[in-house]
This record gives C-alpha cells, structure tokens and sequence, in this order.
C-alpha cells in the first residue's frame, strides 16, 4: 500500500496530528477531530503528489472550541521541506502584517515528505472572478501589488538560494528538454522549430538579467490568481511556496499580470476588464516598490508574460484531454508579440 494513504484515514490523521501538530498550539489542550479534504490527490503505486487540508478542531481546558486548517502538501519525488523552510524565513523576517499575510509553519514529515503548515482561510481571487465581483477583484488586485512588492524586498541572506532549480526559466520543472522531447513525441515534431526558437529567445534574455549581480530579489515563483486568497475585508494572504526562490522581480509581476488577464478576459469573458485591471496592478506595484516601469523592466515583464502564455499553451497540448487548437492559438500569439 502506497504510505501516503494513511493520511486519508481520519483516525491516522487524529492520531498523527495530536502528536506532531498540538505542540505548535499551547493554548489548546486538545485535538478532538480533522475532517481531510483534498485538494490535489495524484497517487500512484509507490509514489504521489498531494495537497490535503485537515479541518482541525481543537478543545481548550475550559471547554472552548476553534476549528484550523492544517495543510499537508506532500510530494514523493520533490522536496516539499523547501515549502517550510520558505515560510520560516518570512515568519524571521515579519513578513507578515495587519493586512498582508502567508500561511503560518508548522512541521516537515520526512516519512511522507510532507511540509505541514496553518492555511488561510477565505475564497481565491479567482473566485471573485468567477463570479464577476469585480469590486472585490480590484480591491485584491490592489492589495496584490502591496504584496508583491514587500516580498520583492524581503533581505536576502547569504548562503540561502530556496528551490534553486526553479530560479531560471531553462531548470524550472519539468524542464525545457522534457517539453521539448513531449511535445516532439505527441504532435510528430510539427512544433519543434517555433519551441526551440521561442525559448531560446527566453533563456537568453533571462540570463543576461541574472548574470548581473543586483536586481535579483525573492520571488514567489508562481504568482496567480488562485493563490491569492482574501482573509477578511482589506486583507489578503499568500499562499503556495513551493516555487519561492531568488531570481528577477519582473517575474512575478509578468507571471500575475498575464493570469489576471487570462482568468478575466478568457474565463469571465471580459477583456476590458482584463486590461484595466492588468494596469491597476502593475501602476500599484512600481508606485508601492518605489521600482518603475522603465523599458528595460517591461521588457523583463513582457519575458515573462509570454512565458507564462506558453506554459498554458503546453499545458493545453499535453494534458490528458488535451486541446492542441487552443494550444496553437496561444502559440501563434506569442510568435506575433514576438515578432517571429
């Protein structure tokens, strides 16, 4: 049996929390349920990949109750400490505000190697989306700048490097050599000239940047829209640490700035919208980060906008219910902001 399953058993999960987790909440006395609740649960034969939220009740001494998402992300063949450590050197640094937060850490689980970890809770900005409510989505969007830009001015310390794999576009999993021999295996290399071009153009471009010695800042790495979540009325959080590392600022802001207008223009159907809120990000940012939009940085945002364009047209090539039509559309549309 594949270990992981243990943790889908809600009296293994009790057990295991009352040991590993109530020490980190000495105001409670006890743990007296964990409802699980899966996020992501990919499980093999002997390896997995899984986010799971337990809905932890914990009792005090005079009979109070409080009930707190604890979150496992576990993965077989990734080092999920990284997620712990991360957040341990934001909790060191008081990243955190009245308004501004990321989740709290708790354990790592070498046995299932797993970084376990106090969730937030509200609804994504995705949600809002969703749901039109773009009030509140320019509220979070806003709010989103401010965040983006006092993690982009976190002190970075010598010797920490993070996930270092994923700080360049040419090592982030699962690599440009894995899509390339995927992409060339599915559609009979009728891709492979416009990916190696496309990409050697993004490499490129980024190591010119990262061979400098100034600029690079801590970056989250995968900044969407459905990692922002909203913790109550003017406040957000930011969650998913798995990809945090040292590179270039401008990813991050590329990254979210083209999720935003995917998700608002593509899935909300309003690309007006899509744009005016684009902008309201990226003006709060330069004004919050005190770092302009000069040329030479949105030209780094444009990198990475198209890059992150191209992993949602890969992801729609190599999907199991792939969509190769929608897929080309995207990659026709970075080869014309491109010029090639």
């Amino acid at each position: 049996m594949n270990k992981i399953l243990e943790l889908f058993d809600e009296q293994f999960v009790l057990d295991f929390l009352r040991r590993e987790a109530l020490s980190f909440y000495p105001e409670w006395s006890e743990i007296t349920a964990a409802k699980i609740r899966p996020y992501k649960k990919m499980i093999w034969t002997t390896t997995y990949h899984v986010v799971l939220e337990f809905q932890t009740t914990f009792k005090a001494a005079d009979g109070r109750t409080a009930v707190i998402p604890v979150i496992c992300s576990a993965h077989s063949d990734e080092p999920r400490e990284l997620v712990l450590n991360s957040l341990r050197y934001l909790e060191a640094h008081n990243f955190n505000t009245t308004n501004l937060t990321v989740p709290r850490p708790l354990f790592y689980s070498p046995h299932f190697r797993a970084a376990f970890y106090q969730g937030l809770q509200g609804e994504n900005l995705f949600y809002y989306i969703k749901n039109n409510d773009f009030n509140e989505v320019e509220k979070m969007v806003r709010l989103a700048a401010q965040l983006f830009a006092r993690l982009h001015a976190v002190p970075l310390e010598a010797g920490e490097s993070f996930n270092v794999l994923n700080s360049r576009i040419k090592t982030v999993v699962p690599g440009v050599e894995f899509i390339y021999r995927e992409m060339a295996g599915r559609y009979d290399k009728r891709y492979d000239a416009d990916l190696q071009k496309i990409y050697n153009y993004f490499i490129t471009t980024e190591e010119k940047f990262l061979a400098t010695s100034g600029g690079k800042t801590l970056i989250h790495g995968d900044a969407h829209p459905e990692n922002i979540i909203k913790t109550g009325e003017g406040q957000i959080g930011l969650i998913d640490f798995t990809d945090l590392c040292i590179g270039d600022p401008a990813r991050d802001i590329g990254t979210f700035w083209q999720q935003l207008e995917y998700k608002v223009g593509v899935k909300a159907n309003n690309y007006q919208e899509a744009v005016r809120l684009a902008e309201i990000f990226k003006e709060g940012y330069a004004s919050v980060s005190q770092r302009p939009i000069t040329p030479d940085f949105q030209e780094r945002i444009d990198l990475y906008y198209n890059w992150t364009m191209l992993r949602t047209a890969i992801f729609l090539f190599l999907k199991h219910d792939c969509q190769p039509a929608r897929g080309e559309e995207l990659l026709n549309t970075i080869k014309l902001r491109l010029g090639f």
